[in-house]
């Protein structure tokens, strides 16, 4: 019987009434438009987005998901990675769902994706690793409201190494069809000022390709080293969008966990 992977967080991370949610995801959405630099206005192949209540880090989300609307119509796949907070899981995840359910619809799953990959050893099967998983979860919204149609190929990751998540990214790399999301936050829980120095330490880091990004620094640390690793071998070019903290926008300064936003993109290729 196949199973539906029902929400978990409408209701707390985003509103769970459908109108209310569409609604404020594409005033999120509208906002950021207004600021978002197009990265050389080349598209991006993948990108880090942050997973906290929308109030928190629904902005600097948004600064990310803008930057695939003049190409939604060609993104037909999104392999989404995110880090485990609930139950722990040795390598990357699959849900053994057909689909994941949002208040704006359903969301099939790429299963076709998901076979390809099946024969690694560090992916497994684990229903109960993305039943309560916020860090996929927030992000359906966003996807829903800006690509047209799309598959989605979810993976828990939890204990692994940076080449076992770009192995499983290089079996599903894909072409212009398949856009990469790594649903990360970054430091939890420091004062303000020292938040904005780490988050600055660990962004530049991201953008030198520089790995591994520890787990203090980014919960999805594992997932984004693993970009990286596929990112050299693709010749991706990082790019920042947004670099926040729960303090610039909807809480105190006193604990704050960092938000940032970033593009990966295909180097140019000239032609002469």
């Amino acid at each position: 019987m196949s199973a539906i992977r029902t929400p978990a967080v409408a209701g707390l991370f985003y509103p769970a009434d459908a109108r209310q949610l569409a609604h404020d995801v594409q005033a999120l959405l509208a906002q950021a438009r207004t600021h978002v630099p197009q990265p050389h206005d080349l598209p991006p192949k993948a990108l880090i987005v942050p997973h906290a209540g929308y109030i928190y880090s629904g902005p600097i989300a948004a600064t990310a998901y803008a930057t695939l609307q003049p190409i939604a119509q060609r993104i037909r796949r999104v392999v989404l990675l995110g880090p485990t907070h609930r139950v722990a899981v040795r390598g990357l995840a699959l849900p053994g769902a057909e689909a994941f359910d949002t208040p704006l619809g359903r969301v099939m799953l790429d299963t076709a994706g998901a076979h390809s990959i099946t024969h690694l050893p560090q992916v497994t099967v684990s229903a109960q690793a993305h039943a309560l998983e916020h860090s996929l979860e927030v992000q359906l919204p966003f996807l829903q409201s800006v690509l047209p149609d799309f598959t989605l190929l979810p993976l828990a990751v939890g204990m692994a190494t940076p080449e076992e998540v770009a192995e499983v990214l290089e079996v599903l790399w894909g072409g212009e069809e398949t856009l990469i999301v790594i649903s990360s936050d970054l430091s939890h829980y420091l004062p303000y000022t020292v938040a904005q120095r780490v988050d600055h330490g660990t962004v530049q880091a991201i953008l030198r390709l520089d790995q591994p990004i520890e787990p203090d620094h980014a919960c999805g640390g594992t997932p984004i080293s693993g970009l990286i690793v596929a990112a050299r071998r693709h010749r991706l070019t990082p790019h920042l969008l947004d670099l926040r903290n729960s303090g610039d926008t909807a809480g105190s300064h006193d604990q704050v966990v960092g938000y940032a936003a970033l593009a990966f993109t295909e180097e140019m290729r000239h032609e002469y």
